[in-house]
Order: C-alpha cells, then structure tokens, then sequence
C-alpha cells in the first residue's frame, strides 16, 4: 500500500486528518516545535504542551518543581523560568526535568491534534527522523500522514510549509503518494535548500521575531537534520 500524505496550511485542517485517522506531524519551525525537539535532546524527561498562560500556570502550581515556559507574541511570559527560545534549553538547564510549555502558536496545534493516535512535532532540525518515525507506524497502521503547519496566528507560514517540504523529501518515493500541496511543499524546500536561513526570513514571522532580537534563534531553527529525537 502506498503512503498518502496530506498538508495542512493551519491547525484549521486537523480536524480532517484526525477523521481520517492519519498520523499527524505538527510543524512549528519558529520555535515551539524546535524548542521541544531541542529540550528533549538535552534530556529533559518530558515537556507538557498547554493551550492557555492560564493552564500553564495552573498546572505549575501543582508541580511548582517543573520548568514553566512559554511566549505570547514572542516574548517571555512574566514570571515563567523561560521563554521560547530553543537556545536557553540547555542541558544544564532541562536535564531531568519536566518542562510545562505555552506558546502562541504551537502548543496550541499540538493540543488540538490530541484525539489523534499519533503526534509528532516536527522542524528543520529533525526532519529525516519526523519521516522515517511517521512513515513506520503509517504503514504498520495501513493509514496516511498528515503535516500540519502551526502557522502564526493562524495564519499561513513559510518557513513551516518549507519544512513539511523537508519531511517529505526524507520519505521513500517508491511507496508514497503525495498531495498536490505536499508536492507544492517539497519543490519550495528543494529550491529552498542551497540558501534555507535566507529564503526563510523573507517570511513575515521571520521578520518580526528578528525585530525581536531573535536571529540566533532563526539560525539554530534553519539547521537541517541535527537531532534524531522525535
């Protein structure tokens, strides 16, 4: 059986996949999905999306030995141990721990596809690993994959419709059956590639969080392949 793979352009279209009972790679570039694939491998023993400031604080309340991070509009939340920059998830940092996370756009795709059987998240610095783990259990469970970007604000993104490119460029061809936005998704990343971190702050949220004075963020985020934790 052939593979068939499906992109959402925002957290809008999970429900679909979710229907259709497809595995569900979550991709947010900028950073929520990239700063969890960073904590983990920095061995932090776990990390707890939350939808709302609210429930982050809530929960921390409860287990005030967690770490609790997270950003709205980019910018560390008042009061939280750290914000979402991939960069302050140090091993000297999170190893060990549990860390609660709140993000503006992110967590909140990631709690959405929640009645889903399996959830990935996916970035640039796992790509490779998001694709061989999601394809093995598609076919072991004879279902598809559905990439959904987080998006900004649930907006379209660049930067995650490129890295779904990236995933899907790290499937086999022989046993794959892309959508035409897949496809879509896979030249941009090839033409992409050569000069990522440049193509990708031409993005509107790209520039923002550089205005924010996060281009070492950008830069760590446009690594390809560096991790294989999913």
């Amino acid at each position: 059986m052939n593979v068939p793979t499906n992109l959402g352009f925002t957290p809008k279209d999970i429900a679909k996949a979710v229907q259709r009972g497809d595995v569900i790679i979550v991709i947010d570039v900028l950073r929520c999905c990239s700063t969890i694939v960073t904590a983990l491998a920095n061995a932090a023993e776990g990390v707890i999306p939350t939808k709302t400031v609210k429930e982050a604080r809530v929960l921390h309340k409860k287990h005030p030995e967690f770490i609790l991070a997270g950003e709205r509009r980019g910018i560390k939340l008042k009061g939280f141990d750290l914000g979402n920059s991939p960069l302050e998830f140090s091993p000297q940092k999170v190893k060990g721990k549990h860390i609660i996370l709140t993000t503006t756009s992110g967590t909140k795709a990631i709690i959405s596809s929640k009645k889903a059987k399996y959830v990935f998240t996916g970035a640039f610095l796992n790509a490779e690993a998001t694709a061989r783990a999601a394809l093995k259990i598609a076919e072991r469970e004879e279902t598809g994959i559905s990439l959904i970007s987080a998006g900004t604000n649930g907006r379209f993104s660049l930067e995650d419709f490129i890295c779904a490119g990236a995933i899907a460029k790290s499937f086999p061809a022989d046993n794959i059956e892309h959508s035409d936005a897949v496809l879509a998704a896979l030249l941009a990343f090839q033409q992409a590639r050569k000069s990522l971190k440049k193509v990708i702050q031409s993005g509107c949220h790209v520039r923002y969080l550089i205005s924010q004075g996060f281009e070492k963020d950008v830069k760590f985020c446009s690594q390809l392949n560096v991790f294989e934790i999913v």
